[in-house]
Formats: structure tokens, sequence, C-alpha cells
């Protein structure tokens, strides 16, 4: 298996500069996994290939470089969800990709995502792709990271955050899993790959990513490991230096999701709110009983949210620190106005309001995977 290591390594150098110390590391980690691979035969990967797609794969064959699925669209597929959205891996160079887009009269879109290696392709003027080379992680603060270009997919692997979400998809239908992602994903189990500090540390969003996961994935609330809630609770303050759009990002979706009010505890029991704008001392009860009347309304984020409120000047701080929108601040105020004047009033006015405190059918129904 080494000997393989070797060369791929080898026939990557021309398009990275990884480090003997980085390349050291690497060779030990390889050592340690081995490629998981099968294939696959399901209807959701089958429906993928649209004559787009279909010519996207024949270009990259044409010329030599690996086009894989990454991601969160694997997971779907494995777990019989249509993917949404797709993302792309290959060996190819942002350069190479260019080279080979611009001799074939393909459109290229947001050249702008080359410096992280993202090239998006527009093929028959119909569809939209984004291809990424692979890449390792050289340098990161904790919210952003300098990136060099490899032609290995497991050091690739590596630096993603879950284990369920560093797998990759041949468009042959062969699944690649380096870290047991499949395993983890039939045990419903939400797993960081590697060092959980360390994938935390190279981006301290990912605490937050980890719990929506845990909301889409696991099947039981509280089933957290040990050492992924203490690494949680070590590095809790690294959200602090996160955007509060990025927050918002995923604390909207936790909070409306799968076992939202066990998590939320667990959140507050790792001092996470703090850091992302939360009240210190929010009314988990009245978290728990909003999330057990609403969860199956569709309650909007802000209504979810507003259940941990108890002074209005506490909603200023939530819009201080997580850039909230104007209607997200309406819809947290009117909940809390509501809940102050009685349940029978509340009752009569959720009817005239309830467009703005919950979902209606049709509206923002879609769930984004990554």
């Amino acid at each position: 298996m080494l000997a393989g290591v070797f060369r791929s390594i080898a026939s990557g150098l021309k398009h990275t500069r990884i480090r003997p110390q980085t390349l050291q590391h690497y060779l030990a980690l390889q050592s340690l996994h081995t490629n998981r691979t099968m294939k696959l035969d399901k209807p959701e990967f089958k429906n993928l290939f649209t004559p787009e797609l279909n010519r996207l794969s024949e270009l990259f064959a044409k010329y030599e470089y690996e086009l894989r699925i990454a991601g969160g669209a694997v997971r779907d597929i494995l777990m019989g969800k249509q993917p949404q959205d797709l993302d792309f891996a290959t060996t190819a160079t942002p350069e190479e990709m260019k080279v080979m887009f611009e001799k074939e009269g393909v459109r290229m879109l947001n050249t702008r995502g080359e410096e992280h290696g993202t090239i998006t392709a527009r093929i028959n003027n119909k569809e939209n792709f984004e291809v990424t080379t692979l890449r390792v992680d050289v340098v990161t603060d904790g919210r952003h990271a300098e990136v060099e270009f490899t032609t290995d997919w497991k050091i690739d692997a590596e630096r993603r955050d879950l284990t369920i979400n560093s797998m990759f998809l041949g468009l042959d239908g062969t699944l690649y899993d380096y870290f047991d992602g499949w395993t983890d994903l039939q045990n419903r189990r939400v797993a960081f790959v590697g060092d959980a500090t360390k994938r935390i540390q190279e981006d301290y969003l990912r605490i937050l990513r980890y719990f929506r996961f845990y909301g889409r994935i696991a099947e039981m609330p509280n089933q957290h490991e040990d050492s992924t809630l203490e690494a949680i609770r070590e590095n809790a303050g690294g959200l602090g230096g996160i955007s509060g759009e990025r927050i918002w990002t995923e604390l909207k979706k936790i909070v409306v999701g799968n076992h939202a009010a066990p998590i939320m505890r667990c959140m507050y029991n790792l001092g996470l709110p703090k850091y992302i704008g939360l009240p210190l001392e929010g009314n988990l009860d009245e978290f728990d009983q909003v999330y057990a009347r609403a969860r199956d309304l569709q309650p909007r984020p802000m209504t979810m949210v507003a259940a941990l409120l108890e002074q209005p000047g506490q909603m200023d701080d939530i819009i201080t620190r997580l850039k909230i929108s104007i209607e997200e601040r309406k819809t947290g105020l009117l909940v809390m106005q509501l809940r102050r004047e009685g349940e029978q009033q509340t009752e009569q006015l959720l009817k005239h309001y309830q467009g703005i405190v919950l979902k209606t059918p049709g509206t923002e129904q879609k769930q984004m995977s990554d």
C-alpha cells in the first residue's frame, strides 16, 4: 500500500508544495487507514446523470483527470435522499481546469473561487458544476485556511469535518471511504474525522456543524461521545471569532431540527451561548415546551430562539451578534409579545400571525445539506 502512496504523491508533486514534515504526517496517516470501497447502484445516484453531467465526466476522462462527487451529496445518496446540490472534487488544478474548459469551449463562472481551488463550469448553457481541486490545509486560524493542492484523495478527506462528510463517490458508482463514514452513517454516529480538537481548531464553526448534523443523523438524543463534548467545551471560545452570519446560518437549522431541545440544553451545558449571542440564562424550559408544541408545525427559527428570551433587550444582543434580518427581529419580538399576553389571546392572535411565526406550505422547504 505504501508503494501506491509514494506513487500517488510523486504524481502529484507538480500540483502541490507540501512541506516534508507535512508529507511525513500524511504518510503515517496512510498506514492507519484502509481505502474502503464498494459499488453503488441506487436510483438516487442514477438520477444525477443529466446530459450535462455526462459531458462533464467525458471532459475529465478525456484529459485524464479524476473526478468524484464529494461531501454531502454522497451522504444523502447513501441515506436514500436525492441530493439538492452536487459538489465535485478533482485531481486537476484550477489552472489545468481552466485550460481544459477553454479548449473545449466551456463557459466558466465565478473564477474568484480559484484561489481556494474551485472552478464553476456551465455546461450546455444549462447546468453549473462547482469542481474543487483536492487540497490540504497548511495554515489555519480557526476561520480561514491557506491551502495547497494535492492529488491524494485521502489527504483531502482528512481535512474535512465529519466522517459522514468525508466520503467520495466516483462517477462509476464506486464509493471511496477513508474514515469509516459509511459505517458511522449506518450506526447514526456523528464523529469528527480523526482528532476532534484538531478539526475544531481548523474552523470553530464546526462545533455548530456537529450539533446540526447530530440533529439530522442521530436517532436518539444525548448520545454524544464524552471525548467529543470535552473537545467542544475546551474550544467553545473560538466561536467568539466567527462572524454572526456564519453562526446564524448553522444555529437557525439547529433550533428547528430533530432533538433541538436536548441539543440546546447540551449547548448551554458546554458554555456555548456566551459566544454565539444567546442569553446566558436562557429560558430552556420554555424552549422545551415550544419545541414540543411546534416541532411538527415547521416553526421559523426565530420562533424557537425567542422562546429562550425573557427581556426585549435580549433581542438587541441577538441582533448585534447574529446580524439577523428585520423580518426575523419582528418575528422574535412578536413571539415574545404573544407569550406575555396570555395563552387565550395568544391562540387567537396566532391564527392571524401564523404566517410570521410558522413556515407556510411551499416556503423554505429546502434543507441545505452542507
